[in-house]
């Protein structure tokens, strides 16, 4: 499904207005598949063929502007099978942005009043397929499993082998990525674990959750992750922290940072970012150099997670 490797780019102009250098920003925007993100990654394994064969209809949840139900909605097009999203209402009366995207992909959408019904409806919904014959797979939330965050495992490797290449004279690797059902930031944790890479320092935006929380579903994920490998995993020698002063109002809801980084990172270096992920990830960024810098022997890594589509709703 992806578009790999995503390329790594150098970000000159940003990191003047920032103070720092060198900045790079990994495109994960670029995965390609239905407009790329994180996602493709994650759902490259969890809808890998032989997890999908005889299955007639996928199911999942997210919210209304959900990158993740946009992707597997576009898998199930170009596979052939029947999609049913679960995302929290109201109902729009014209959708936009991964919600138009969603339906055109023609998936079916099953509106509920709270978050924390989603799941619950998804199995319900996955019981009466099966009961008119269908075979249902549900796709939990994000593809935030053991399985899907493998795809960040790998991830990880990528960018170490970029990285690798990269002749400016820094040591260590600060890398900053959004994060709230987690997936990515366990899956670039225990990737950078297993290589060993104590040199790369995590960190873990919140979008929505308290940092405890954020930290605590990382490294369950993690764990969850390394126990499929076998792999004995030292998590210990790789740095994660993880910050929630970017989460304002809540999940999806704009803060003034978060709209400076959209409009700094658009005019400095022509990129875009989604209001719901990868603009609160970059205010977190630049709010944690503002406070803290960086020396000589660091170099700055953004991790562009995509969602694009999110902006223009």
């Amino acid at each position: 499904m992806a578009n790999l490797p995503t390329p790594l780019y150098r970000a000159g102009r940003l990191a003047k207005s920032l103070g720092v250098s060198p900045l790079y920003i990994k495109c994960d925007n670029e995965t390609g598949f239905a407009l790329g993100g994180n996602k493709v990654r994650k759902l490259e394994l969890e809808l890998a063929p032989k997890r999908v064969a005889g299955v007639t209809c996928l199911i999942t949840a997210g919210g209304p502007q959900s990158n993740h139900c946009r992707v597997t909605a576009a898998y199930a097009a170009r596979a052939g099978l029947r999609c049913i999203l679960v995302t929290q209402g109201p109902e729009p009366e014209r959708p936009t942005g991964n919600a138009l995207l969603q339906r055109l992909f023609g998936a079916e959408i099953v509106i509920v009043a709270d978050r924390a019904e989603r799941t619950a409806r998804m199995h319900e919904i996955a019981r009466r397929v099966e009961s008119e014959g269908g075979r249902p797979l549900v796709v939990p939330i994000g593809a935030s499993t053991g399985l899907g965050i493998l795809g960040y495992a790998i991830a990880a490797a990528e960018l170490a082998k970029q990285l690798a290449v990269v002749d400016d004279g820094r040591d260590e690797t600060l890398l900053f990525v959004s994060a709230s059902s987690c997936g990515t930031l366990a899956g670039l944790l225990l990737g950078f674990a297993l290589l060993g890479r104590t040199d790369v320092r995590l960190f873990g935006v919140s979008a929505d959750a308290p940092a405890g929380e954020i930290r605590y579903t990382t490294l369950a994920l993690a764990r969850e992750g390394a126990a499929l490998l076998a792999a004995p995993v030292r998590f210990e020698g790789v740095h994660l922290e993880t910050l929630d002063g970017q989460v304002g109002d809540g999940y999806g809801i704009p803060t003034p940072a978060s709209r400076e980084a959209i409009e700094r990172f658009a005019r400095l270096e022509g990129i875009v970012l989604d209001p719901t992920y990868t603009a609160k990830a970059a205010a977190g960024m630049m709010a944690w150099l503002a406070a803290n810098g960086t020396s000589d022997s660091r170099r700055v890594v953004f991790l562009h997670t995509g969602g694009h589509p999110g902006l223009l709703s």
